[in-house]
């Protein structure tokens, strides 16, 4: 059995987060880093767009903005982002403030689907001559006290850092239930992904992925434009959507899509969060016929199901660029959160006019399960004497940036008890 300081499960940011501070400030250490995809998965290769503003990207209950700063300058020299420049942003802050709606200005950069790919085997080369030992497709079947048993060899560590991202949230219920670490799981996001023109939204020509936030914990979420696509992602035996947007090498398709997104808060007597999303997905897909569902706002606002012959080059003169089931979403969402995401696009529309044409896609659905909270015993992430838990999937940050930044304290936690 091959032993390790520290085993760190998960190469997405908050595993390479943690990764790169440990081995920076102490070579000396011996580090496994595991991944059970070829590469990592998530938004550093989906997209790879980065917000460099608190509180975006962080959970602020963990967070101070002082610190946040700190963390994110630090960040900067492993990712090195190229900002990118926004114009007339205080035009659409003073027209969000009209309606009660309010644009935060966030400092960006985006890679694209295409280009991230290259950044992440860069960074992972970085650690490979920095002493960490790297191995990909080598997934988790067990963890026991003082080792970790993968699908093709076990190892035993002092120090484990488990960081799986969000799609690995019932990997990490399994983990916490089997070790009887007290979490806390009853937030979640569920919405829908907008598909429009480029010039039913032509604020991202101002604002790439612009913050707006709504009455009644209403969001917008990872904006794509340029060459920008939606994109179905599969879960634990059902599909819900994502989107993307390649690099601007890859030329234009005049589209752009943006996640509207409704938090949850779940009282008792709901036992999971996570398993309540699970069954909305599940149940669309149902009527989906396994796939989401999509509808364009003329269809939705006439209170009639789209249908496949609906999605051509006449009236409506752009095709949808994800393989989804024409219907009616208003089947498959519960209505309190349909109603809050309508009253929110509405807003949005009277912000930036054009939005609600009835061209326009919507598809269901968008949900982001990322709130399994443990109890944590320390500022450092730590959940018992020697394991410690970071990332989308412990809900200790909501992105890229933040996630890196959870890396970099647990990694301090770890350091100034050696």
């Amino acid at each position: 059995m091959k032993k390790y300081d520290v085993v760190i499960i998960g190469s997405g940011p908050a595993g390479l987060g943690s990764a790169f501070k440990l081995i920076e400030s102490n070579p000396k250490l011996k580090i496994l880093l595991l991944e059970k995809e070829k590469i990592c998965s998530g938004g550093l290769l989906n997209d790879c767009k980065q917000n460099y503003t608190f509180p975006i990207g962080f959970t602020e209950s963990y967070w101070q903005k002082e610190e946040a700063e700190k963390y994110l300058e630090e960040v900067k020299t492993h990712l090195k982002p190229n900002i990118l420049k926004k114009e007339n942003i205080t035009k659409y802050q003073l027209r969000a403030e009209k309606v009660g709606v309010k644009l935060l200005d966030i400092k960006q950069a985006h890679i694209g689907t295409d280009k991230s790919v290259f950044l992440i085997r860069d960074l992972l080369a970085k650690l490979e001559n920095l002493g960490v030992e790297v191995k990909l497709k080598s997934e988790v079947l067990e963890i026991e006290k003082d080792a970790v048993i993968t699908d093709n060899e076990t190892y035993s560590y002092k120090k484990l850092i488990i960081a799986p991202g969000r799609m690995g949230f019932s990997f990490l219920q399994r983990v916490m239930n089997n070790f009887e670490i007290n979490y806390v799981d009853n937030i979640v996001d569920i919405g829908i992904r907008v598909e429009t023109k480029l010039e039913n939204y032509d604020i991202v020509k101002d604002y790439y992925d612009p913050k707006f936030y709504f009455p009644n914990k209403v969001r917008t979420f990872c904006t794509n434009s340029g060459n920008a696509y939606v994109t179905m992602e599969k879960y634990h035996k059902f599909n819900i959507v994502n989107g993307h947007a390649l690099s601007k090498d890859k030329g234009e398709n005049n589209l752009v899509n943006f996640a509207m997104l409704r938090t949850i808060g779940l009282k008792k007597p709901v036992r999971s969060g996570q398993v309540f999303a699970t069954y909305l997905a599940r149940v669309s897909n149902e009527i989906g016929g396994g796939l989401p569902i999509m509808q364009r706002i003329g269809d939705f606002v006439a209170g009639k199901r789209s249908k496949i012959e609906h999605f051509n080059d006449d009236l409506f003169d752009f095709k949808p660029t994800c393989k989804a089931c024409a219907g009616d979403i208003t089947l498959a969402a519960p209505s309190k959160v349909m109603r809050d995401l309508w009253n929110s696009l509405k807003l949005l529309n009277d912000i930036s006019p054009g939005l609600l044409h009835p061209s326009t896609i919507l598809y269901y659905p968008e949900i982001k399960m990322y709130a399994n909270r443990p109890e944590f015993v320390d500022e450092y992430f730590r959940v018992n004497e020697n394991m410690y838990m970071i990332g989308d999937g412990a809900g200790t940050s909501r992105g890229i940036t933040g996630a890196w930044a959870s890396g970099i304290r647990v990694a301090i936690g770890i350091l100034s008890k050696n």
